[in-house]
């Protein structure tokens, strides 16, 4: 059995969660593998929910599943691990209704299809008017550098702001990564972006570093390696800027570099090993959106549509 008391929670959430371990084991009659992926699904759950105020599990509600759903979703889990998480999402939130007679919110999880959605993307057009950054200060040099990159790349935001000076190989043109799980992997970069990462590191980056030793490529207005929600105010306030009607992440960078690489031609398995993903399945959700411009091409040409 798993020490539930030595889980990342609050008192209250763990007496629940042990007394649903032991339902799984005594009423359930699951085996002892099964309980653990249950308890380590739920533990995760409500891990996440405690950082964002919901101190109770008897007190999540239906937002709170949905954007959990989300993270899971922006998180590039598999199909299959989605899956088996909302069994888990199912059963626990059945017992908390059993137990504690309070609202039975899995009703609300949609049919696991859904988490093959097509991703949100950039046109190629939005992309242009994105990166379009008018270059007067060490900051717009900054800017222009990261949001290059990242269409460049395809890397994740917690993948860009964590890199440090050395994981640029500006004579090959390579970027080093560390992804989930601290996995490797080397993505090339286009002369474009390699231009305005080599303008930023030579010319601009000593005058954000205000006298403080950090080796982060990118430096916030501090001094210190750039945070993802700083990025992401960044990339917001240029997208608003540009005029671009879009609820725009970083995230959507990322899936409009492989999207935009599939539409012009490159293999699934070259994108796959772009964007670090252990399975082809999940980068197959981008065949999806290459079918999705065949059929709006057929729809719009095809005489007798």
């Amino acid at each position: 059995m798993i020490e539930i008391d030595k889980f990342n929670l609050n008192d209250n959430n763990k007496d629940i969660l042990k007394e649903y371990q032991i339902y799984l084991l005594t009423e359930q009659h699951l085996l002892d593998n099964s309980i653990s992926s249950y308890v380590l699904d739920i533990y995760k759950y409500l891990e996440y929910m405690e950082n964002i105020g919901v101190k109770s599990c008897l007190k999540i509600d239906k937002e709170d599943l949905t954007n959990y759903l989300s993270y899971l979703d922006r998180e590039e889990y598999s199909i299959y691990s989605i899956v088996r998480k909302i069994s888990s999402f199912r059963s626990f939130h059945f017992y908390l209704y059993k137990k504690y007679k309070v609202k039975d919110i899995s009703e609300y999880i949609e049919n696991p299809r859904f988490y093959k959605k097509i991703p949100n993307v950039l046109s190629i057009e939005e992309v242009d008017m994105l990166l379009d950054i008018r270059l007067r200060t060490a900051f717009d040099y900054r800017n222009k550098a990261m949001l290059e990159l990242m269409y460049a790349t395809g890397l994740r935001v917690s993948e860009l702001v964590n890199l440090k000076v050395n994981n640029i190989d500006l004579e090959e043109g390579f970027v080093r990564c560390f992804g989930k799980g601290n996995k490797e992997r080397m993505v090339p970069i286009g002369e474009v972006a390699l231009k305005y990462v080599k303008l930023y590191l030579f010319h601009y980056r000593d005058a954000l570093k205000k006298r403080k030793l950090c080796d982060n490529l990118f430096l916030n207005n501090h001094g210190v390696g750039m945070t993802r929600q700083g990025f992401f105010k960044i990339l917001k306030g240029i997208a608003k800027d540009k005029g671009i009607d879009k609820n725009i992440t970083p995230h959507m960078l990322r899936h409009s570099f492989a999207t935009h690489l599939l539409n012009n031609g490159a293999d699934l398995r070259s994108i796959q090993m772009m964007l670090g993903h252990n399975n082809l399945s999940t980068t197959q959700i981008y065949t999806t959106v290459n079918h999705e411009v065949l059929k709006e091409n057929y729809d719009l040409y095809h005489p007798r549509h």
